[in-house]
């Protein structure tokens, strides 16, 4: 059986490399493949579209949230259960948390997990041009394994042999062919990226992928990549035998709620949690006997009114809130435990209540980066002076914040401080999608929190 890995990258952002990952995830699974997808960096819509064409969870690696080991376990334990395994860059390839080290691009992603660079080019508006730009990322950093070059945006045949003709001859990089400038490969975005997978048109999502398929398969050696893709070490991880069933954590998944790192799931399964889904827009209730409620991030701001049309759920989460029931909440969860929401019609759309404040969408991106919190007052889910990574990315502002109690110190940027991390009785709410896999005490924190809540109180 094939056990074979490698990383599509892209020069910039908007090159194309999520239209090259589907095509070429869709062009190995018409050979009957089995595709394990990953995802560089901070993101969840592009890993939303890995598993509804491959229909598998695709898992975030990233070396500053996870560090090194944490990313090793994950694409260890992960990558040898399918033929090959394919992990779509993120940003620029060497695009990170701009330190010395270039922690969270991909390029240092390629140099832990030992895995080769397939380079994606946005040849639209060049020609003879495209040979500087590739050995230049050729010899950035030497470490960095650059092995082959795929053009996007190409005009014609003629076009192609121009770009792949300006290769200098002593470059190693391999040219596997290119992606036609196609309207049909162009995928619909909106203020915050490309559109979620649940989003797109069935029968909209089934034409690009079968477009993106088919360019691919025309135009593009995917035999070739396949044969010289890295070929994975015999791993043998040994399975976690998690306490199964010690808690039932309810998990906000819908529309609305959608952006969630899978890892962070596994590790509260690893802790003992059982998850359960919900839906804040339809489910009229919470699921029965839950002990926790995680509701993460996603476009609650686009179902305000539905949301708010939803009151029979929006009161049970208040109350649940008020009886110490532990609830996490992030980003989108964040806004949605506030009063409401005005979206940028100025329009008001009532919450769950929990918290104080109200959330005001912005024209602008208010926040951006990665982000460390330091506990430094009683969080309810981890001691004073434990910290956690994660991501920050968002066009809202919370109005009214009052007297909140604040439990975490972010540090942005390595020199900006400011109090963040809401408290209220046993719920959290962030505006920082935290990876569990920064410090995986934090989820043992909350599930051991659901069990002493639940053995405490027993109103739900």
């Amino acid at each position: 059986m094939i056990k074979r890995a490698f990383i599509i990258a892209g020069v910039s952002s908007g090159a194309g490399k999520t239209t090259a990952t589907l095509g070429i995830m869709e062009a190995f699974r018409r050979r009957g493949l089995v595709v394990q997808p990953f995802k560089a960096g901070p993101d969840y819509i592009d890993p939303g579209h890995h598993a509804a064409l491959l229909g598998r969870p695709s898992y975030n690696l990233d070396t500053w949230m996870m560090g090194r080991d944490g990313v090793e376990k994950t694409f260890l334990e992960k990558a040898p259960n399918a033929d090959v395994a394919i992990i779509e860059g993120v940003m620029g390839l060497f695009d990170g948390r701009a330190d010395a080290e270039g922690s969270g691009s991909t390029a240092q992603l390629s140099k832990v997990i030992g895995a080769p660079v397939l380079l994606v080019v946005d040849g639209a508006k060049m020609a003879q041009s495209a040979g500087a730009i590739i050995e230049g990322f050729e010899r950035h950093d030497p470490g960095v394994n650059v092995r082959w070059v795929v053009f996007n945006r190409v005009a014609s045949e003629r076009h192609y042999r121009m770009l792949k003709g300006s290769i200098p001859s002593r470059s190693k990089v391999e040219c596997l062919g290119f992606l036609p400038n196609n309207d049909g490969l162009a995928m619909p975005s909106r203020h915050l990226g490309l559109i979620t997978s649940s989003d797109i048109d069935k029968r909209a999502w089934k034409r690009f992928v079968k477009t993106a398929g088919d360019a691919v398969v025309e135009n593009v050696a995917v035999a070739r990549l396949l044969a010289r893709a890295t070929r994975l070490k015999k791993i043998h991880v040994r399975p976690e035998q998690p306490e199964t069933g010690r808690v039932r954590i309810a998990v906000a998944k819908d529309r609305a709620f959608c952006f969630y790192y899978e890892e962070n799931l596994e590790i509260l399964k690893a802790q003992g949690a059982e998850i359960v889904l919900f839906s804040p827009i339809k489910d009229k209730k919470l699921p029965s006997r839950v002990d926790g409620l995680y509701i993460g991030g996603g476009y609650p701001e686009l179902f305000a009114k539905e949301l708010e049309a939803n009151l029979s759920l929006r009161q049970e989460i208040k109350k649940a809130a008020s009886l110490e029931m532990p609830i996490f909440a992030e980003c989108g969860g964040l806004m949605y435990l506030g009063q409401g929401i005005r979206d940028r019609e100025s329009k008001n759309h009532k919450c769950a209540g929990v918290f104080p404040w109200t959330t005001r969408m912005l024209k602008k991106r208010k926040a951006l980066g990665y982000r460390e919190a330091a506990v430094s007052k009683a969080c309810p889910m981890l001691p004073q002076g434990g910290l956690v990574r994660g991501h920050e990315y968002h066009y809202s502002e919370i109005r009214g914040v009052g007297a909140t109690k604040t439990v975490f110190t972010i540090v942005a940027d390595g020199t900006q401080k400011r109090a963040e991390g809401y408290s209220y009785k046993n719920t959290l709410a962030t505006y920082v999608h935290i990876h569990f896999a920064s410090n995986p005490a934090f989820a043992a924190g909350f599930v051991q929190l659901c069990e002493e809540s639940r053995l405490n109180h027993d109103n739900f």
